[in-house]
């Protein structure tokens, strides 16, 4: 390809177009090949996944590399823990919940922060519902409190009035830091999502320690960026028996790669963060999902919400909840879809939390 037989003969401007038109046509290959690389899945499948449905488990034990591979994904770090002497502080106490701040030491340096609440009603131990808030957000919102839109329905209030414990995890919220620290991660082969998710590990690992809980009764409902951490702790936190995931589960190929005027694409979005090396190679949304089953598992989706084109969310669950299906317990997988938008539906989750954490073990 040439604009001109030779450079010494042309002149600044042709020179200038000819550097932008090839760019161009670089940049548009490179995007179409990374593009199509990423939609061709199938194979990938293939090769990485070789899961045994005769029992839950010999599926678990099929499915235990993907999960090690899932593990080294989002990085865990072997920093020694420290020991488990949290602190606590006030936060909420009314006439059906008390609540209060608890800080918990991870590593040298790095701490765990969350509200737990306690229901006044009932008799422990209670049952627990890890409350995980999306992005740009707080445990403050979670409990109902500087929420003008009303997202949150205050469902971490609600939850604790229906008889259960809450633990309502602060993440690192705004978009900027995590991409700082994202970066930071990435240079030590580990991502923000695998710090966050040992944090919640630690977070779980204290709760042991408290007798007015149930340990064996452990469940986690997630927002947004809350639902992401659903989705990516389930899979390396087994002690979390039941998964609600609010506004994230998506056709995840075509969310990170595919722009499209039904749902907003990550590739275009200024959220760094959001990218895990080798998340696409193995791991999309009923893929990732797999690692959960057979555990029991929630999809909590509004046909409103601009994250996801909902029929393209109907399509994937039906992927996911086929390795369900497979092993006779179709009915530990479900689907909340609604009519409402980006947000938290308790008349769908919480029904599913009753069930299978105040139901029979």
């Amino acid at each position: 390809m040439t604009f001109y037989e030779n450079i010494l003969d042309a002149g600044d401007e042709l020179i200038k177009r000819g550097v932008a038109d090839r760019q161009s046509l670089l940049r548009r290959e490179t995007e179409e090949f990374l593009r199509e690389t990423s939609l061709d899945y199938g194979p990938r499948q293939e090769v990485h996944w070789k899961r045994d449905y005769s029992s839950p488990e010999a599926y678990e034990a099929s499915v235990a590399p993907n999960r090690e591979r899932w593990r080294q994904a989002v990085g865990w770090f072997d920093a020694p823990l420290l020991p488990l002497q949290a602190i606590a502080a006030p936060f909420l106490e009314s006439e059906t919940i008390r609540a209060e701040w608890i800080t918990v030491p991870v590593f040298e340096g790095l701490n765990a922060r969350a509200v737990l609440a306690r229901p006044k009603a009932g008799s422990a131990p209670y049952p627990i519902v890890i409350c995980q808030h999306g992005i740009g957000s707080s445990p403050e919102r979670v409990f109902g409190f500087d929420d003008p839109s009303d997202i949150y329905h205050s469902y971490g209030r609600a939850i604790a009035e229906a008889g259960f414990a809450v633990l309502a995890p602060l993440h690192v919220t705004e978009g900027p830091p995590r991409a700082r620290y994202h970066r930071l991660c990435l240079m030590l082969g580990k991502t923000l999502w695998g710090l966050e998710i040992q944090k919640l590990s630690r977070l779980i690992d204290y709760l042991e320690t408290l007798d007015w809980l149930d340990t064996a009764r452990i469940g986690m409902y997630g927002i947004s960026l809350g639902g992401a951490y659903t989705s990516f702790a389930l899979p390396l936190e087994r002690r979390i028996g039941v998964g609600v995931n609010c506004a994230w589960f998506n056709d995840r190929l075509r969310k990170m790669v595919v722009d499209d005027p039904r749902y907003s694409c990550f590739l275009s979005a200024s959220e760094e963060h959001i990218f895990i090396p080798g998340w696409l190679r193995e791991f999309g949304d009923s893929d990732l999902a797999s690692l959960i089953c057979p555990r029991r598992h929630l999809v909590q989706a509004g046909k409103c919400d601009g994250i996801g084109w909902w029929p393209y969310v109907v399509e994937e669950f039906e992927r996911a909840r086929e390795h369900w299906t497979r092993l006779g317990i179709g009915e530990r997988m479900v689907l909340d879809l609604h009519e409402g938008g980006h947000e938290i539906r308790l008349a769908g989750a919480l029904p599913f939390l009753r069930k299978w954490l105040m139901g029979p073990a």
